[in-house]
């Protein structure tokens, strides 16, 4: 797969202990992703932040928190990355958490599978 140009950054924002049944929200949206072959997802565990409720979570060692905050970045073609924005809602809704979905341009200047391993 090559792609070039105009493309749309797909950034989602949940917490780590957000699941469906034994499978976390994350990994679900990676999933999805792949099956509508997404050219790539990242998911990103942070060690601090807080969302909705304000209430801060931190890997820090006297402050334990069980819920820190995951990032999943998807970037492709606007069309496809469009289509893929329902499917994360419902999963959200599913999962019944909270989370944060934002769309931003990106410009991809160089994407090629790793031929490798194929």
């Amino acid at each position: 797969m090559k792609i070039e140009g105009n493309a749309k950054l797909l950034r989602i924002f949940l917490g780590e202990t957000d699941k469906i049944g034994a499978v976390t929200v994350h990994e679900r949206i990676v999933i999805e992703a792949r099956k509508l072959e997404l050219a790539g997802a990242t998911v990103y565990k942070g060690i601090m932040g807080y969302g909705g409720s304000s209430r801060i979570h931190t890997s820090k060692i006297l402050r334990l928190s069980v819920d820190l905050p995951i990032v999943i970045e998807i970037v492709d073609e606007y069309e496809k990355i469009e289509s893929f924005i329902p499917i994360v809602e419902n999963i959200f809704e599913e999962a019944d958490c909270g989370g944060l979905i934002t769309l931003e341009k990106a410009e991809i200047i160089k994407y090629t599978s790793n031929k490798k391993s194929k």
